[in-house]
């Protein structure tokens, strides 16, 4: 895996892209102290050309089947941005582009581009799939891996703070049911629908707010495990591609956006 990397700077906040592992953020410093999870694996990855599981990796566009490898058995996890470098588009202080060529096990040609934009207290993060040839189901979003605890003497665990119009029911292989239900206490592994844009506060007490919005309406959040706690804006729910596609056409491709902004506390 290509350790090629991009730093973008403002103020004393510090932005570390991964290109050549996933366009994974490996690291976002603010004021010296490391908001993300660290390793190769986290950091924040984009989710693209799907999010979440898809079922057995199987999906339709109309009535012709394909099958996605099983990354995550029985269920194919997560898209392929992940897992491959992507190419250099522009990169100067605070800003940065990048894009990678859909290919295999991807069954339609096509590309990705994701921009990053750096200020002393936001960064936006955007996403495009454009298409090569025929129209395709599709979904992208991000998997951000914040540290639930930032360290430092007295320091506090990072609480959650969301209102969400409902929680998909997960069934028993962890998709969708397609059931809305009221959303429940943690911890979490779902997904949930704020037909308002997502709106998600991580407050780390004493230390810093961050808000992460996006005119998306799905987000899924996980937070059972002990080091992490992620918030997942997305295009759609997990198993989307089977149960609310989204077409990426030559006239219209997929666009999505999210600002993550802090204030130190």
């Amino acid at each position: 895996m290509s350790t090629q990397e991009t730093r973008l700077t403002a103020g004393d906040t510090e932005l570390t892209i991964a290109q050549g592992n996933g366009c994974r953020i490996a690291g976002l410093r603010v004021g010296g102290t490391e908001l993300l999870r660290q390793g190769e694996r986290y950091g924040c990855f984009p989710m693209v050309p799907w999010c979440g599981r898809t079922a057995y990796g199987k999906f339709r566009n109309g009535p012709t089947p394909h099958q996605l490898p099983i990354d995550w058995p029985p269920h194919a996890i997560h898209g392929t941005g992940r897992n491959t470098a992507w190419r250099t588009a522009r990169a100067d202080k605070s800003e940065a582009a990048f894009t990678y060529d859909l290919a295999e096990p991807w069954p339609y040609p096509g590309r990705v581009t994701q921009t990053f934009e750096l200020t002393e207290d936001s960064l936006t993060l955007a996403m495009g799939i454009e298409t090569y040839g025929d129209s395709f189901p599709a979904q992208a979003g991000w998997h951000p891996w914040f540290r639930r605890n930032l360290g430092g003497e007295g320091s506090e665990d990072v609480r959650l703070d969301f209102t969400a119009g409902w929680q998909e029911e997960r069934g028993d292989d962890h998709l969708p049911t397609g059931r809305r239900i009221e959303p429940g206490p943690g911890p979490w592994d779902d997904c949930f629908g704020m037909p308002d844009g997502v709106d998600v506060t991580l407050t780390w007490p004493g230390a810093l707010e961050l808000k992460i919005a996006s005119r998306a309406e799905w987000v899924v959040i996980y937070d059972e495990q002990a080091e992490a706690v992620c918030v997942e804006p997305q295009s759609g729910p997990p198993n989307g591609l089977n149960t609310t596609p989204l077409l990426v056409t030559p006239i219209e491709p997929l666009e999505i956006a999210t600002t993550w902004s802090w204030r130190r506390l």
